[in-house]
């Protein structure tokens, strides 16, 4: 077995691939919340702005809790 090959994993590693996948899911649904309540907006509200920024808020808070039970296993 050569020096090479071996590898290691550290604990900074999998805390940093963890908050990776946290902020991927947080923007892929924060802009799911965002695209969801555009299609609302135009829709059925006429054109307001807060079905935008509820549904946001929403996917930016499914990824924060996602995010927090990822990091306290």
């Amino acid at each position: 077995m050569t020096a090479s090959s071996t590898k290691f994993n550290y604990a900074e590693d999998e805390y940093g691939k963890k908050l990776d996948r946290c902020v991927t899911d947080g923007i892929i649904k924060s802009t799911g919340g965002f695209l969801i309540g555009t299609v609302l907006s135009l829709t059925f509200f006429k054109r307001k702005a807060w079905p935008i920024l509820i549904a946001t808020g929403f996917g930016a808070g499914m990824a924060y809790r996602t995010c927090e039970k990822e990091l306290n296993k």
